[in-house]
Formats: C-alpha cells, sequence, structure tokens
C-alpha cells in the first residue's frame, strides 16, 4: 500500500518524465514519444518507489537492474535517469545528437544507469534472463525488471527467453508486457494476433498478472506479490500508447513521430 502523499509525488514525478519526454523528442525532431508516454507510470513506480539503486554508485553490485527491452522508448529511461542523478540533465539536450551518449536505444557502456544495450527487439527480454541466471550461480540477490513492447513479444526469440527463464526457474525476474496494443504498424492484434496473452505466458511457467499499467497502488503492490513467486513473473500491463497528451493518446501515428511546434506546445500546456 502506499499513502496519499506518496501517490502524489509518484504522479507529478511521472508528469516531469513526460514532460522531458515530449521536449526531448521535439528538440532532437526524431524519436519514440508514444510507448514512452505510456510506459510513463511503470518506469516511475521502479525508479522512485521500488528498485534497490543508487545514483552515485551506478555499478553497484547489489542493485536492482532495470532493462529496456523495448530499446526503441529511450526517452522514458534517459529521464528518468536524469532525474534520479545519475548524470546531468542538461544531457537530455543532446538526445540522438551525434557523440552523444544518450541514442536512440539504450548503449550500455557509455550510460551512466544502463544496464544491457537493446533495441534489436526480443534482445532485451533474452540479456535479463541470462544475466538473472549468471546472479543465481552467483548467490546475489536482487531482482531483473525487463520492459516488453506489444510488438516485440511477437518476436520468436522472446518466447525463447520465456522457456530458458522457466528451465531455470528465475524468481529474480519480474516482466512486464507494456499492453497499448498499437506498434508502428497500427493495431497489434491485426499484424499478429496474441490474445489471449496471459495463457500464452502461463503455458511456458510463468506466474501472470494483469493490471492497469497507470494505476500506482496495483503496479506496486503486484511487484510485491510477484516476489513471493518461486517462478519468473510476467505483468500484463493494460496502458494507453501516448498517455497523458489527448491527441496522441490510442494513436499509432505517434509511435514514432515527432511532434512539431503547434503539437509541442498544446502536449507540454496539457502536462502543465
Amino acid at each position: 500500500m502506499i499513502d496519499k502523499e506518496k501517490h502524489e509525488f509518484l504522479k507529478a514525478k511521472a508528469n516531469d518524465i513526460r514532460r522531458e519526454i515530449v521536449a526531448m523528442v521535439h528538440r532532437a525532431n526524431s524519436g519514440h514519444v508514444g510507448g514512452s508516454l505510456g510506459a510513463a507510470d511503470i518506469v516511475t513506480a521502479l525508479y522512485y518507489h521500488v528498485m534497490r539503486h543508487d545514483p552515485n554508485k551506478p555499478e553497484w553490485d547489489d542493485r536492482d537492474r532495470f532493462i529496456l527491452s523495448k530499446g526503441h522508448c529511450t526517452p522514458v529511461i534517459y529521464a528518468a535517469l536524469a532525474d534520479c542523478g545519475y548524470f546531468p540533465k542538461e544531457d537530455l539536450l543532446e538526445f540522438r545528437r551525434p557523440g552523444s551518449h544518450l541514442q536512440g536505444h539504450p548503449y550500455q557502456p557509455k550510460t551512466p544507469g544502463i544496464d544491457a544495450s537493446t533495441g534489436t527487439l526480443g534482445i532485451g527480454i533474452s540479456t535479463g534472463v541470462g544475466m538473472a541466471l549468471g546472479a543465481k550461480l552467483k548467490k546475489q540477490e536482487h531482482y531483473y525488471y525487463i520492459l516488453c513492447g506489444d510488438g516485440e513479444i511477437q518476436e520468436g526469440q522472446v518466447w525463447e527467453a520465456a522457456a530458458f527463464a522457466n528451465k531455470y526457474k528465475l524468481n529474480n525476474v519480474i516482466g512486464f508486457v507494456d499492453r497499448n496494443y498499437l506498434q508502428t504498424d497500427g493495431y497489434s492484434e491485426k499484424v499478429m494476433p496474441m490474445d489471449p496473452l496471459a495463457p500464452k505466458w502461463e503455458s511456458f511457467g510463468w506466474k501472470v498478472f494483469t493490471i492497469d499499467g497507470h494505476d500506482f497502488e496495483e503496479i506496486i503492490s503486484t511487484i510485491e506479490k510477484a516476489k513471493k513467486e518461486d517462478r519468473p513473473v510476467m505483468i500484463i500491463a493494460n496502458t494507453t500508447k501516448g498517455k497523458g497528451v489527448s491527441f496522441m493518446e490510442g494513436e499509432a501515428e505517434w509511435h514514432g513521430k515527432p511532434p512539431a511546434k503547434e503539437h509541442f506546445d498544446k502536449a507540454m500546456l496539457e502536462l502543465k
């Protein structure tokens, strides 16, 4: 349970992150705004309440790890990392610029706070379960939070990783599917139907929860339940692509479309 003060704090943080997302993509005239806005509440709950991490010690062995498997949605993780203090907020001005450490996909060697390089869809969850097994073998006790996308789970590599995690009973893996039913080509169930999704993950041996991905209480309480499981967990988080900006919500066109000046102004006014 979280109290009212904590809930208001998380809500304000998520709004700040959404503002940074819109600003970053607008300045760069490039990037993925819709999915980043939709995942902001999940990322906020993790970094500001759930995860064990220390911006002053980004390589701390006992930290929890976050892996953005839908690697194109870097604006959401960059905004959170900068706000937490992993690197100066001024770096966000260089998003997607030549030579910047904040590129369109996460690059672990260059960006403090990034735990795995991702971008090729499916590689994040595959990398994450491998890292989780390594932690088990070294008797380390931390969690791997892995955020997957709707279009991404159509990749066969995702399901190879699911089988692997089940084989080794990786109860240090807590995954999320950002279930907004939209991808770059449109409605995900038209591109490649995945419903009923929960039984698919269950058939691979994972414990599955289905939640409202914008409800902080539900996100946090479900993670607490997940930590009590003796197997990997997948949380199917029903979200709205473009959440927080009315004209972007539920619109596939904002998957990778940067907001022009008039769209930027309107979005920032709504997120004021």
